[in-house]
């Protein structure tokens, strides 16, 4: 079974709060179910790989216990960029060697990503929720996230990662070069296939 997920590295938020708090999020269009992962260290193509692996294993293989390939839809550039090496090498050896994933990535093209569902569908409902909150701890944060509901059904879970990432990792062409990365036909840069060979 393939699972289409949104995903989305959110901008680090500093108004009223006494910690860094940098929310990822990714949104399964099929149940309406939203995931945000709430970092307190810096938003790195790690900390983004780690999510959707905090996704995998405390929701999708509860959800969708027969998952062979998920089909990702990013942005074009940050922590989940379509030029990331770190990303890309993250995926595949957290989710495709790791757990015998295929992984699709589809990034939106520079200026396309406010077509992004989870801007739409995600993020928007939980900045309704929080408007006029003062996010002055983390507790409040996540509260407020999970606490996000529509009429149409959207449910979302939120977990913390306290993790420390470094930032500035650069992957040698040799390193890279030992993931299996298919790019497609179209838009190959921007489109990609990662799968244990």
């Amino acid at each position: 079974m393939e699972k289409s997920l949104y995903s989305h590295a959110g901008v680090n938020v500093r108004t009223f709060a006494k910690a860094i708090a940098a929310p990822y999020g990714l949104y399964d269009i099929g149940l309406n179910v939203g995931t945000v992962v709430v970092g307190t260290s810096a938003d790195t193509a790690e900390f983004a790989v780690d999510c959707i692996e905090t996704w995998l294993t405390k929701i999708g293989f509860q959800s969708h216990s027969d998952i062979q390939k998920i089909l990702l839809l990013c942005d074009g550039g940050g922590s989940n960029g379509y030029k990331n090496r770190l990303w890309k090498l993250g995926l595949y050896h957290k989710i495709c060697s790791r757990y015998g994933i295929e992984v699709t990535v589809c990034h939106y093209p520079a200026g396309a990503s406010k077509w992004n569902p989870i801007e739409h569908r995600l993020f928007s409902f939980i900045s309704l929720e929080w408007a006029g909150v003062p996010l002055q701890t983390l507790a409040i944060m996540l509260r407020c996230i999970r606490s996000t509901k529509t009429t149409t059904g959207l449910s979302v879970n939120a977990f913390l990662n306290r993790r420390r990432y470094d930032k500035g990792i650069r992957i040698s062409d040799s390193l890279f070069n030992e993931i299996s990365l298919h790019p497609h036909d179209v838009l190959p840069e921007l489109n990609y296939t990662l799968k244990v060979a």
